[in-house]
């Protein structure tokens, strides 16, 4: 059995990486800390664990989980694992890190859209951005993994067979996401308030949001080339969810058709994707609760564009879902183990 542990086990994420672990064949959750929660039992904190879960909120000691844990997972904010993980740790336990200390690889380009220094520059060639679908290879034999962020997952995975097969201009790129309010955490936070959210969508973040380097970094590994475009986010008043429309100018020649052979090409035998047929385009509902990616598209001949939609579940597949399948991955496990779950409705 691999032994878990998991750090910041008490906010949304976190819990929902507990819920997962506790499902999986291959996994002994073995310690679950919270910084808020100490002594606590977990099921106290959250009552849909009574009876199921026994497990006390520990303080984290990071260096003692290593030594007892195969695999430790960090369900923190930026800036709090490149001050905790050091060259040591990693010799004794692989590290699975939700925040986004480790995803870009020009510590510059973190300093200046996080507005941090960099604590852990030292460990960014060991890191390896855990975005399973492209990144396969690298993730088996790696100790360090960034897991990738929820609307970069939902946009990346969207948009790469477009810029990997040439079939969209580089430079045309527009991306419109909405997330669910859990995708903004557990604390307290005015603007994620039910009465602040409800009954109303906001843009924030106008071309400033942190995820935008992470995307474009992704994106030009994948193209081979520079890509620049424009990512928005917006806050919906529903719990779970991306919806990420994606919209690009079209090469000339570029029919429906090559576009879903390249998605096929692409995606076809990834057991996580989903390409959804013609005229039938992805809702957040069809995948809630799961490690889905829904992709769908629309030709438009019109404007000369194309019009990619992808949806994920932000708390599974844009976090702790993706992170079991990367710990799947690097314990030679069947990837889709303890994640088989179809997606909940209603819900």
């Amino acid at each position: 059995m691999i032994q878990a542990g998991v750090i910041g086990a008490t906010g949304y994420a976190g819990n929902e990486l507990v819920r997962l672990l506790m499902q999986h064949p291959e996994v002994e959750l073995k310690t679950v800390t919270s910084q808020r929660y100490i002594g606590k039992h977990f099921c106290d904190v959250y009552e849909n664990y009574r009876e199921i879960n026994s497990l006390v909120c520990e303080e984290e000691d990071i260096e003692k989980m290593a030594e007892q844990c195969d695999v430790v997972f960090l369900a923190l904010p930026h800036g709090v694992a490149a001050k905790k993980i050091t060259k040591e740790i990693l010799k004794k336990t692989v590290i699975i890190d939700f925040g986004a200390d480790f995803r870009l690889q020009n510590a510059d380009d973190y300093e200046k859209w996080y507005g941090l220094k960099h604590e852990g520059k030292e460990l960014l060639k060991e890191a390896v951005y855990g975005l399973c679908e492209l990144n396969r290879e690298k993730i088996k034999n790696a100790r360090l993994i960034a897991n990738p962020g929820c609307y970069t997952t939902c946009s990346i995975l969207s948009l790469t067979p477009l810029l990997a097969e040439g079939l969209a201009e580089k430079n045309s790129i527009i991306i419109d996401a909405k997330s669910g309010v859990s995708g903004a955490g557990r604390g307290l936070v005015t603007g994620s308030l039910y009465c602040e959210a409800n009954e109303s969508i906001k843009a924030y973040k106008v071309a400033s949001h942190r995820h935008t380097p992470e995307i474009e970094e992704q994106l030009s590994y994948v193209s081979k080339q520079k890509i620049t475009l424009s990512f928005t986010p917006h806050l919906t008043p529903m719990n779970r969810g991306i919806l990420a429309t994606c919209y690009a100018t079209v090469k000339e020649g570029v029919t429906e058709k090559k576009v879903r052979d390249a998605y096929e090409k692409w995606f076809g035998k990834e057991y996580f994707v989903r390409i959804t047929k013609e005229g039938v385009f992805p809702e957040t509902r069809w995948v809630k609760g799961s490690n889905f990616l829904d992709i769908g598209f629309m030709v438009d001949e019109r404007t000369n564009r194309i019009i990619v939609i992808g949806a994920i579940d932000n708390l599974v597949k844009g976090a702790a879902g993706q992170a079991v399948q990367n710990m799947n991955i690097i314990f030679g496990l069947e990837e889709s183990t303890g994640l088989c779950h179809p997606p909940i409705f209603p819900g």
